[in-house]
């Protein structure tokens, strides 16, 4: 385990901005961001899984739950999945953070000893939290995750500080099932968005679909998903490249069969997202 010492001295070595993406396969995929940036910004973007993450220097301005938060060092940072956030400094001197990122169905497996009832899922509803305990245990888990073998230990590092976290500072939030009407379409639309991300959609066939003027399909959709269709259907085209990047597949391949008209489109809107190309995504080696 490094020191503190000799953590600040690697740091001291790194450009101001670096992105490092780590794929777990002992963890069941688990994803993990390593980065440093001082004039990206990300603009409204969402995560298929949760983001837990902690702050190493500097401090992070963001949105989320319709307001600015803002996490300085050592504190910790979470976003729900699918919740609708942005990312920038809140400092001159940028911010550095690592963070992971558990799908719903991880977090819930964990989460089952906690919230045993039908169609609940775990929710946090703070979006920083400062707790120096968990910080530690984080920071270790972090570490720990990049450091070959010790694969027992891992595991139950991970599952004992999720199962934490859970278990102090997160709420069950009912699955939408039971909705009035005009939210069902809503999210019926958004469903067959990320069904065929890759697709043409047309605003007037979606709103006929559910039976709405496109007007009103567009106000009601910003209101309950947080983003605008054509958005959130650049979301879903980033989450498909996602899986096929993980499965080999050339980054060029990638763009065309995730709907975007060319490479450079395509690198564009995930850097914005990401804050990282696609090459430096699946450039570090799957530990």
């Amino acid at each position: 385990m490094l020191d503190v010492e000799e953590k600040l001295a690697m740091r001291d070595t790194r450009p101001r901005e670096f992105v490092d993406y780590h794929h777990f396969h002992e963890l069941n995929g688990l994803e993990m961001l390593k980065a440093s940036y001082q004039d990206t910004q990300f603009s409204k973007h969402t995560h298929e899984g949760y983001c837990i993450g902690l702050i190493d220097e500097g401090a992070q301005s963001f949105l989320r739950t319709g307001n600015q938060h803002v996490a300085p060092q050592g504190d910790i940072i979470l976003v729900n999945a699918d919740e609708v956030h942005t990312g920038s400094s809140a400092v001159e001197t940028g911010w550095c953070y690592r963070a992971i990122y558990p799908t719903p169905e991880m977090i819930q497996e964990i989460s089952q000893d906690f919230f045993n009832e039908a169609g609940f899922m775990p929710w946090f509803p703070q979006a920083v939290v400062h707790d120096e305990g968990l910080a530690e245990q984080l920071d270790l888990l972090f570490d720990l995750l990049l450091q070959p073998k010790n694969m027992l230990f891992k595991q139950s590092l991970y599952v004992s500080t999720l199962a934490y976290l859970l278990s102090r500072y997160s709420q069950s939030r009912k699955v939408l099932k039971d909705l009035p009407e005009a939210h069902s379409k809503i999210l019926l639309v958004q469903e067959m968005l990320e069904a065929e991300p890759e697709k043409e959609h047309q605003l007037t066939e979606l709103a006929a679909l559910v039976n709405l003027s496109p007007w009103h399909l567009l106000r009601q959709f910003k209101k309950i998903t947080g983003l605008p269709p054509h958005a959130w259907l650049v979301q879903f085209r980033i989450r498909k490249s996602l899986y096929l990047l993980k499965q080999g597949c050339e980054i060029a391949m990638v763009a065309q069969q995730c709907g975007f008209s060319d490479q450079s489109h395509y690198t564009r809107h995930f850097k914005k997202a990401l804050g990282c190309t696609p090459a430096q995504y699946i450039a570090h080696k799957k530990i």
